[in-house]
């Protein structure tokens, strides 16, 4: 100890500094090292959890004793812990979904519950259960749904119960049939309620409106999509995969149209009914006879030369009531219908497997392919739809942007271990093995036979006779380093003042 407090205070300040920096260096690096050996590999636990949520994860955490780390919305853990504990917080049902479903009904009794709290309970029970069912889509990340009952309006007549959806995905928005499947999942929960009435909004396009075409399909892009794929699979079953392109263009009908028809046939005369009347009179006439003098005598014959006559008159009368053919027609055109459709196909020309010029396809066989997706996209000629076929040579497709590689992940904890052991390589390097490794011209010694000997051991270390062997005929010379390290062990103060002397021989040589 002595000794090292003796070199340390001739040092130079130069000297000094450059030994403390490389000490300090070496300790900071042993430190990181230790620190990089203990630390653990955090991983993903959850993400996107509501606060209340995310605060009784963390108290289960804490409960178990196990370390974890809050980054943003993220916990993170131990990488080998991640999975049983993702098990055993799911067995505590932990984390809870953002609703209650139908265990608050557990709560209410028959005692102080009246009608309205009930009925109130039983829809946000109802609500929970749907917003649970929407979560199960790995895709939404949060969903809650509010249901506008109509119960307790009796005297409103004609109202419709209608619900709203609000979600949060993962990434991106909801597509089109993922919103008509939402509409009809509430829909079909709700009694009397139509898909129409629900609203659904996401937290990227806000309101979605999807009542255009829905119940035909989708707008005309989308059906368009949809016959082109079922075009294509059909074409590339002969042509092969690559060799088919198909474009559909569908116009669809954004007008409403009402229209009543009504039709008379007047050849189509039809007796609905008769009515048949007979009308029958019948009388009888007093003939008084002449009129003379004898007539009017009292006591002339009055009633002489009368008579009577009998009468009768009998009349039929029948009514018959026709009609003729009526026919009444009401038609309702809505949006979204099929007003023209056209489709245009290219197919590639058949390869020549010995590697010559392609061959062209027959007009047969353009036809039947013609024919097929015809078929399949449900063609209709008296609506004005067109298709169009031609088989012409594919163009190679120069490729763009750079080639797919697939690399490994950078493990960063694995290169910041590296760097530490280089840096503290490099210290132990410059500082330490380099001054060792440097040659040093040895000072003059004082003049014992010891240290005489050990010169001469050393001069003979440096010339190109090697240990044991003769030089010029002469006995075998001890080894030179075995002899200055047992000469270092019986004179250690003479050794002590051989090294003072090459440290202040290499002082003034650096001074000079």
């Amino acid at each position: 100890m002595q000794g090292l407090l003796d070199v340390w205070s001739r040092l130079k300040l130069r000297q000094k500094v450059i030994v403390g920096l490389a000490t300090a260096a070496v300790f900071a690096a042993v430190l990181a090292l230790s620190r990089l050996a203990t630390a653990t590999d955090l991983e993903l636990l959850y993400s996107g959890l509501e606060p209340a949520t995310a605060g009784e994860v963390l108290a289960a955490l804490d409960q178990r004793a196990v370390a974890y780390e809050v980054r943003g919305s993220g916990i993170y853990v131990d990488a080998t812990q991640r999975d049983m504990l993702r098990l055993s917080l799911a067995g505590e049902g932990l984390p809870n979904s953002s609703g209650q479903g139908y265990e608050l009904l557990d709560s209410l009794t028959g005692f102080g519950t009246t009608s309205e709290m009930f009925d109130a309970s039983y829809w946000r029970a109802k609500e929970g259960e749907l917003a649970r069912t929407i979560l199960a889509n790995p895709q939404i990340r949060a969903a809650r749904v509010h249901i506008a009952s109509t119960i307790g309006r009796g005297f409103q007549r004609g109202l419709q119960p209608t619900a709203a959806v609000t979600v949060t995905t993962v990434a991106g928005g909801l597509a089109q049939p993922q919103v008509r499947a939402l509409r009809y999942l509430v829909a079909s929960a709700v009694a009397g309620m139509r898909p129409e009435d629900v609203s659904v909004i996401d937290d990227v396009s806000g309101l979605i409106d999807d009542t255009s075409g829905a119940g035909q399909g989708g707008n005309g892009e989308s059906r368009g999509e949809a016959l082109q794929a079922r075009a294509t699979r059909l074409l590339e079953a002969r042509v092969g995969p690559g060799n088919a392109v198909v474009e559909v263009s569908v116009e669809l009908e954004t007008d409403v149209e009402s229209v009543s028809e009504r039709v008379i046939d007047p050849d189509s005369r039809v007796a609905i009914s008769t009515e048949v009347q007979e009308s029958t009179n019948s009388g009888e006439n007093q003939d008084p006879g002449a009129v003379t003098v004898a007539s009017n005598l009292p006591t002339g014959d009055a009633g002489g030369g009368s008579g009577s006559s009998r009468t009768a008159a009998s009349e039929t009368r029948s009514v018959t009531n026709y009609d003729i053919s009526e026919t009444t027609r009401e038609i309702v055109r809505g949006a979204g219908a099929v007003r023209r459709m056209t489709v245009a196909i290219l197919v590639n020309e058949v390869a020549d497997p010995a590697g010559g010029a392609a061959q062209p396809r027959s007009g047969e066989e353009l036809a039947a392919l013609r024919d097929l997706v015809a078929s399949a996209v449900g063609l209709d000629a008296g609506r004005g739809d067109q298709i169009t076929i031609h088989a012409l040579p594919f163009e190679p497709l120069p490729l763009s942007g750079t080639e797919a590689v697939a690399r490994a992940p950078l493990d960063w904890m694995g290169l910041a271990r590296i760097g530490a052991l280089a840096l503290v390589a490099l210290v132990l390097g410059l500082f330490v093995v380099r001054p060792m490794l440097t040659g040093r011209r040895l000072p003059p010694l004082v003049n014992t036979p010891e240290l005489v000997d050990a010169r001469g051991s050393l001069a003979i270390a440096g010339s190109s006779v090697r240990p044991g062997q003769d030089q010029a005929g002469a006995e075998p010379v001890e080894d030179p380093v075995e002899r200055f390290r047992r000469l270092i062990d019986n004179r250690q103060a003479d050794a002590a003042r051989i090294l003072q002397s090459w440290v202040e021989d290499t002082d003034r040589q650096e001074s000079a």
